[in-house]
């Protein structure tokens, strides 16, 4: 087939090989270069920097809905499909009416289970067992168009969300190239999604991250998971914020939440509302990100205290 690939980050980058690979790759559609770290230089996004190692021209539009230019390139190009993986824009009908097959979406949760920006950590955050990829033939809304081929996958009790991420993305490229060979064949009946039954899943922000005490150690601890690497699990001891890389759930403590309980080379060991959570790997904001042994050994922390 002659493909167009649109998207934007780390995610979707085995996708847009995978599909190099296996059809022809006309262009690819991603999100504008952004500034980034503490010297704000310009970066291009993961997806913009594996296109130019294929010399595929890449479009970078602001805003695809209304962008007339964008539209004259889609249709002269006339691609028999269009592949979406996290771009990070919802293509307006006129783009969608374009490919003979239409615009595929491969997007990481079992649909119509967390529809939205952030479903691989929300999966893990709500304790969900499984998850998994779908693709889907998109329409004019979020995440709700006919679904056409599923993969589903165990969530590891100790896995983090860039563990589970990682784990998707390769998942995700193979059931694209499937999806698209059975496509191309008419092997596929499209199977609409069942609106009583859709989740949200919410892009994610830097406050998420603030653990809240009085919660179980389960929901603390499917948190503390599912916020890494980004935005990550943090409290704050007196003023000082702390980041937490790596913990383990003790369900059997009762204490006042917050209490700071233990203290060793093991874990340092905080109540809950029911259970604890024990933190074996942390960082201090300015810090770096250590073992809870170096961690103990260089820094001041009392035992009976509360945190935040």
């Amino acid at each position: 087939m002659k493909a167009i690939f649109m998207g934007t980050p780390e995610f979707a980058v085995p996708t847009l090989i995978k599909l190099i690979e296996n059809h022809e790759v006309a262009a690819v559609f991603t999100q504008p270069d952004k500034p980034k770290g503490r010297g704000q230089k310009m970066q291009m996004s993961p997806v913009k920097e594996r296109a130019l190692m294929y010399n595929i021209p890449v479009y970078q539009p602001i805003k695809l809905k209304g962008d007339s230019n964008s539209l004259n390139i889609i249709k002269e190009i006339s691609p028999d499909v269009i592949v979406v993986v996290a771009f990070g824009q919802i293509l307006p009908k006129e783009i969608l009416d374009i490919p003979k097959f239409g615009c595929i979406n491969v997007h990481a949760s079992l649909l119509p289970e967390l529809r939205g920006a952030a479903p691989i950590n929300w999966a893990i955050i709500r304790g969900n067992e499984y998850t998994g990829i779908t693709t889907m033939k998109m329409d004019i809304g979020l995440d709700t168009g006919d679904m056409l081929l599923k993969e589903q996958v165990k969530i590891d009790e100790y896995e983090t969300a860039g563990e589970l991420h990682d784990k998707l993305m390769y998942i995700g490229s193979n059931l694209l190239i499937k999806t698209l060979h059975m496509v191309e064949r008419n092997e596929i009946v499209p199977e609409k999604q069942d609106d009583t039954k859709s989740t949200y899943a919410p892009m994610l922000n830097k406050e998420l991250g603030h653990i809240d005490w009085n919660k179980d150690s389960k929901d603390v601890y499917n948190l503390i998971r599912g916020v890494i690497p980004w935005p990550g699990a943090y409290f704050f001891y007196d003023d000082k914020m702390i980041k937490i890389w790596k913990a383990d759930k003790e369900n059997s403590t009762c204490d006042v939440p917050g209490k700071i309980l233990e203290i060793s080379s093991e874990g340092i060991k905080i109540a809950c509302n029911k259970g604890a959570i024990i933190i074996k790997e942390l960082q201090e904001v300015g810090g770096k990100r250590m073992d809870v042994s170096s961690y103990v050994n260089g820094h001041k922390i009392e035992k009976g205290k509360i945190v935040r």
